[in-house]
């Protein structure tokens, strides 16, 4: 068993969830167009103002009738016109009738079946039904689909793309969403390389900045990176003028215990509070969260600092940073962990380990395939990995034991 992560005093895992699900208050609401809303999170109730379709129309080209008789196989009706979708002419029926109809068209007064072109023999000015129809067949009939008043969205639900789609063939043209939180990203370190001979000088590749930008495009919000030397004065006056712009600082590196590791009392110095350091996990084990309140406005700014290594970045924002900013859009749901199966072996370790993995349905059951090179500075085997998952500390597991993951998209 390693020793490394046996420290005393460490938050779990579920302890730091709710505390960066319940403490940060959600921001105000914003009225937005429709086309602005994706990815929103709705805060008030969406209702129908018209049904769904608003008039009665057919589902198919091919012929409105109309006919009191119940077998209608080779029967004859005269056709006294035609009806394409959008047009306002208004016809009505006499039985014995039909009107040449499109996809779409109006159904006409007297209407007591549509016959798909597909079933018709056209004879002169008639045509000849080659196939027995049900009454109403084909017919999309007045708020079929959707009755005016009707709710159609719910506090709380994200609009997606599909949720888009709906709402804006029902008519609805702007909707009250939560806000987004403004957010910044600070990227502390001396050692980032900005060209291949940096490399020979001790410095490594930024792959948080990037990781981060994605992270936050996919999410939906657009962020400001800034990249600052571990210098106490540089980080004081960076959280100094960020904590009045913005609703939340991410930082990566600088918040473990090392001599430049200057997060934490830098955003003391500047007002923040803490709320919780160090998270019996691996990785993201140093992880900071704390929170600041304007004195003189109704303002909050929460810090969330991250560890350096770029696992444990990734990691932490699937799990807290995802977290963080659905509370702050008053979405305080509890992360919904999936139960799958090992199908290997796992050494124990003193800390709860999320470990990345490629998870797949096999005969009805959902499998866990584990995946080398787990280490907090390494992401290659991001490439192939589809879920993090909870490996619980001090136990060793055998396959076939059922463990909890939650599944990354991005």
């Amino acid at each position: 068993m390693s020793g490394c992560g046996a420290e005393k005093g460490l938050m779990s895992i579920d302890e730091a969830l709710e505390l960066i699900r319940t403490q940060p208050k959600a921001l105000g609401t914003e009225v937005l167009a429709l086309a602005q809303g994706l990815n929103r999170y709705l805060a008030k109730a969406i209702y129908s103002e018209v049904n769904l379709p608003s008039f009665s129309q057919s589902a198919v080209d091919g012929y409105a009738i109309n006919s009191s008789l119940t077998q209608l196989q080779d029967v004859c009706f005269e056709v006294i016109g035609e009806i394409k979708a959008g047009s306002e002419l208004d016809y009505q029926l006499a039985d014995g009738q039909a009107i040449r109809i499109f996809t779409g068209g109006k159904i006409p007064e007297g209407t007591t079946h549509v016959a798909r072109q597909e079933i018709v023999q056209v004879e002169s000015d008639k045509i000849r039904l080659l196939e027995q129809i049900k009454p109403h067949a084909d017919i999309r009939f007045t708020g079929e689909e959707v009755q005016q008043g009707q709710q159609l969205a719910e506090v709380g639900q994200s609009i997606n793309i599909g949720a888009l789609a709906a709402l804006s063939m029902a008519g609805v043209q702007r909707i009250e969403v939560f806000q987004q939180p403004k957010v910044a990203v600070v990227i502390t370190g001396d050692e980032v390389a900005e060209s291949p001979e940096d490399l020979q000088a001790g410095k490594v590749f930024d792959a948080n900045g990037p990781l981060l930008k994605a992270w936050f495009k996919d999410y939906g919000i657009d962020v400001e990176i800034l990249h600052i030397a571990d210098e106490a004065a540089q980080v004081t006056a960076c959280f100094e003028r960020l904590k009045q712009q913005y609703d939340v600082v991410i930082t990566t590196g600088g918040v473990s215990v090392g001599d430049y590791d200057f997060v934490r009392p830098c955003a003391f110095e500047t007002g923040f509070e803490q709320v919780f350091w160090k998270v019996k996990q691996k990785p993201g084990k140093p992880l900071f969260f704390a929170a600041y309140q304007s004195p003189e406005q109704d303002h909050h700014c929460y810090l969330l600092g991250l560890p350096g290594n770029p696992a444990a970045v990734y990691v932490s924002m699937q799990i807290y940073g995802k977290v963080l900013l659905d509370a702050l859009q008053n979405q305080r749901q509890a992360v919904q962990w999936f139960s799958a199966i090992l199908t290997h072996e796992l050494k124990s370790d003193a800390r709860e380990r999320f470990l990345r993995m490629h998870a797949y349905f096999e005969q009805g059951q959902l499998k866990l395939q584990s995946l080398a090179k787990q280490q907090s500075h390494m992401l290659s085997n991001l490439m192939q990995a589809n879920c993090l998952v909870r490996i619980p500390a001090n136990i060793p597991l055998n396959a076939g034991q059922e463990v909890s993951g939650i599944f990354i998209n991005n």
